[in-house]
């Protein structure tokens, strides 16, 4: 069991991160869940804040999109009701506030995507693409969005 995983692993799911602005966290298409892009939030509040490479080492990126890729498993069970409908991660879309010399952007995405497969095993395996940018919302160091294949009901 998913939940049994994370409690293994010391892990809570936080509550799930509120919309900032007119969306909504995910968007269900039969089978199919696509998440809105979250980041390192608790309780409204951002965890991690700057440009990794040079605000944020590499271990505080990774450590903001393994928070990231548990405030994306909150939204997921806010909207089915239960983890264990996740078939798939079919892909991850991670963004990183990067500093110009910083090219370690699959390094701090990692962060997510060890994350998936501590707690999901096979079924966390993705595609991915992790993507250095210049600047995120509110300062935030990652953004990151999932598509999620569900169980059939």
């Amino acid at each position: 069991m998913i939940e049994d995983k994370l409690k293994e692993l010391g892990l809570t799911l936080p509550e799930p991160p509120a919309p900032q602005a007119n969306y909504v966290t995910a968007v269900q298409v039969g089978s199919w869940l696509y998440t809105s892009g979250q980041s390192c939030l608790v309780d409204g509040r951002i965890v991690y804040q700057g440009r990794v490479g040079s605000d944020l080492t590499l271990e505080e990126g990774y450590q903001a999109a393994r928070l990231t890729a548990l405030n994306l498993l909150a939204t997921i069970k806010a909207q089915v009701g239960d983890l264990e409908r996740i078939e798939r991660v079919v892909k991850v879309l991670g963004f990183v506030n990067s500093d110009p010399d910083f090219h370690d952007q699959p390094e701090v995405i990692n962060g997510a995507s060890d994350l998936l497969v501590a707690v999901l095993g096979e079924r966390g395996r993705h595609a991915r693409s992790a993507l250095g940018t210049n600047n995120l919302p509110r300062n935030i160091p990652v953004e990151i969005e999932m598509v999620v294949k569900l169980k059939e009901d």
